[in-house]
């Protein structure tokens, strides 16, 4: 439990919270139900094991603070995660009732625990132990089949690593929701023209071959979109998204727009991950407080250039 002031609001609150939900008491000394619910609020998070921390306001102390959550009345408990208030209860509330407010916001103990086998993944994706790093995203997916980041990750990994059975296998559940979500989306098109450069009829073309037909009709689509999907498997991704466009600029929805997809589904692939939350690069907080300037922010390479296909995609559909 931790006593927050304007001075440490920022530190303890906000930026605790992008990656620790915290539980926000506002209470004052004079109030009644205030001192019923401490030792609660207390006690569960003594039970509750690190998965939030709770902070205590006094709202008489800290007029600010309470005036930009609005609080009207106390008790008054706000959950904050991700730099935001999520959720949040007036009055005094039973142990009982607490356990269900926060077990509907709080990961469970198998949550944190693939998630702390995800995050160890990208650790050893980092130092190049790739194999490791596949093992460990396979554990996180055993703990928690619900983690779409670790299966991504998993999926695409063994794309990487050439195993292509147990790729289909991890992505089938994800590809049988409707909608399909876009990234899953993209990993499957990815497998697809891995696979078809590996067995399909242009297997062993060379690019010369590739060049000479195509330059004897540049409407040559199908040996267009072959040389495309080949260019993806060995990653010269970029290269592949100008045969694509060269295709959607003469022919937008030749083969039902396969070439627009893949390329939707490789700026998907190209995308870099966004960066967790960081509380220090914003001029407001969550309750509306200022805190800081704003810090100037230089857009990724490779975020750029994905801006640039995205437009050139754009200009063609339009």
């Amino acid at each position: 439990m931790i006593n927050v002031t304007i001075q440490n609001f920022e530190t303890e609150v906000i930026a605790a919270s992008m990656t620790q939900p915290i539980l926000i008491d506002f209470w004052a000394p004079w109030c009644g139900p205030c001192k019923s619910l401490g030792p609660i609020l207390e006690q569960l998070e003594t039970d509750y094991a690190g998965r939030f921390t709770l902070v205590k306001i006094n709202s008489d102390d800290e007029q600010q603070l309470a005036g930009a959550f609005g609080i009207r009345s106390i008790p008054t408990c706000i959950l904050m995660m991700g730099g935001k208030p999520v959720d949040g209860f007036m009055g005094a509330q039973t142990a009982g009732q607490i356990k269900a407010f926060l077990d509907k916001h709080l990961p469970s103990d198998g949550e944190l625990a693939a998630e702390a086998e995800a995050d160890e993944a990208q650790e050893l994706l980092a130092s190049g132990d790739k194999q490791a790093a596949l093992e460990k995203l396979a554990d996180a997916l055993a703990t928690n089949p619900g983690n779409d980041d670790a299966r991504f990750d998993y999926v695409r990994l063994l794309i990487e690593l050439g195993g292509w059975e147990e790729a289909e296998a991890a992505l089938a559940p994800k590809l049988a929701e409707i909608p399909r979500k876009l990234r899953f989306e993209a990993l499957a098109q990815w497998l697809d023209a891995t696979k078809f450069a590996a067995t399909g009829p242009y297997a062993d073309w060379t690019e010369a071959q590739f060049e000479e037909k195509i330059a004897a009709n540049k409407r040559d689509f199908e040996t267009r979109f072959a040389k495309a999907r080949l260019l993806i498997a060995a990653g010269l991704w970029t290269v592949a998204m100008d045969e694509l466009l060269e295709i959607i600029m003469r022919d937008k929805k030749w083969a039902e727009e396969a070439p627009r997809k893949t390329m939707v589904a490789l700026l998907e692939l190209m995308t870099p991950p966004k960066p967790k939350a960081d509380a220090q690069v914003s001029g407001k907080t969550a309750a509306g407080i200022e805190v800081m300037g704003k810090a100037a922010v230089q857009e990724d390479p490779q975020a750029a250039l994905v801006s640039t296909y995205r437009r050139r995609l754009s200009m063609m559909l339009n």
